[in-house]
């Protein structure tokens, strides 16, 4: 049995703004992130599924050219392989849940 403190980890810096902290199973991992109002985290795509769940805050994400914003206490999906990028609207809290394991997030965070 694994188990981890997502709250109290070390957070890494990923980009300006925006830190996180991993955690992470044989087929399915989370990350904890913590972004700052107005943080950006830029287009880009990876094979992995992805869903974010926003804690507190509210996000802004362009998901295959299309906007959403996501408020506290909703979730979007992310299928494998679109293009997405992330702008913090107000400072934020979220877990992201990606299957499966992002291996280069899991050795950058550790998890």
């Amino acid at each position: 049995m694994k188990k981890k403190n997502l709250f109290d980890s070390p957070h890494h810096q990923v980009f300006p703004g925006v830190s996180a902290s991993a955690f992470g199973g044989e087929k399915v991992m989370l990350m904890h992130a913590i972004l700052e109002r107005g943080a950006t985290v830029p287009e880009h795509s990876h094979p992995e599924e992805q869903i974010s769940f926003v804690l507190e805050g509210r996000l802004a994400f362009q998901i295959d050219g299309e906007v959403c914003e996501v408020a506290a206490g909703e979730a979007v999906h992310i299928p494998s392989g679109a293009a997405h990028a992330v702008r913090a609207l107000e400072p934020s809290l979220v877990v992201d849940v990606f299957s499966p394991v992002r291996l280069d997030l899991i050795e950058k965070l550790g998890g």
